[in-house]
């Protein structure tokens, strides 16, 4: 079974909560930075008179995944994209490939990773919530089942739609992910992107990818060619100098 969260930005009160349980659960230094950072994995941000928490996005066919050559970023069956530094290069492709510019290096180490969200992986396969659901006062972020998360969300702005934006922001953006959000304002407007694409992203940096091979093949062909042709010119050159010095021939 798939789990998710879904936050719902009307009944945030911003307390932060989730951010300091998120920092205590996964060992995170202080402080709570304004921004999701390397070492702040969730933030609530505050956009007028508006709240939105920020977070990986856990998608569902995640692009970081798909681009790890290392496999160091994986879709759990649960749902979380957790992340294995051992297996870390530190290509930091997925930072270049998540639409929802998620993940985020540590710029200030001798040997850097890569930090983001996991979705408390331990917890969740031992049947716990997330921290920052836990400890929400409010009820503003829940953890569940996604398919249930979905069915309330949408039940939510069926039963006030003058509350709420008629989306639910994850249900298709990137082919969907398993954290989903609620909100009273256009959700550009409190800092998500809103050009991400409704289709997986994966297809596409496969189209891209699945090409390398043919085009290296050519252009290895082509360089090889090159070589050969220059290689050859100085042989014949070569030759002809010998002949000449041989014979007296000009």
């Amino acid at each position: 079974m798939s789990f998710g969260l879904l936050y719902d930005s009307t009944q945030c009160i911003g307390c932060g909560a989730c951010a300091v349980a998120c920092k205590q659960e996964n060992g995170l230094p202080e402080p709570i930075e304004s921004r999701t950072t390397a070492y702040t994995w969730t933030v609530v941000e505050s956009h007028d008179d508006h709240w939105m928490r920020r977070l990986c996005m856990h998608c569902l066919a995640p692009t970081c995944v798909s681009v790890c050559p290392v496999a160091a970023l994986q879709r759990t069956p649960e749902g979380p994209v957790t992340y294995d530094a051992t297996r870390c290069i530190g290509c930091r492709y997925c930072i270049m490939a998540c639409p929802f510019g998620v993940p985020k290096y540590q710029w200030d180490r001798p040997v850097p990773v890569v930090g983001k969200c996991v979705m408390c992986h331990d917890r969740v396969v031992r049947g716990q919530p997330t921290a920052c659901a836990e400890v929400c006062p409010t009820g503003a972020t829940s953890f569940g089942p996604r398919d249930a998360l979905v069915r309330e969300a949408q039940s939510r702005i069926a039963k006030a739609p003058d509350d709420y934006v008629h989306h639910v922001y994850g249900l298709t953006e990137a082919g969907g992910t398993s954290v989903l959000l609620l909100a009273a304002a256009a959700f550009e407007t409190l800092g998500l992107p809103s050009h991400v694409p409704r289709e997986p992203i994966p297809p596409r940096t496969w189209q891209v990818l699945s090409q390398v091979p043919a085009f290296a093949g050519v252009w290895g062909a082509l360089l090889f060619g090159i070589h050969w042709i220059t290689k050859r010119r100085d042989e014949v050159r070569a030759f002809e100098a010998a002949e000449r010095e041989r014979t007296g021939r000009p």
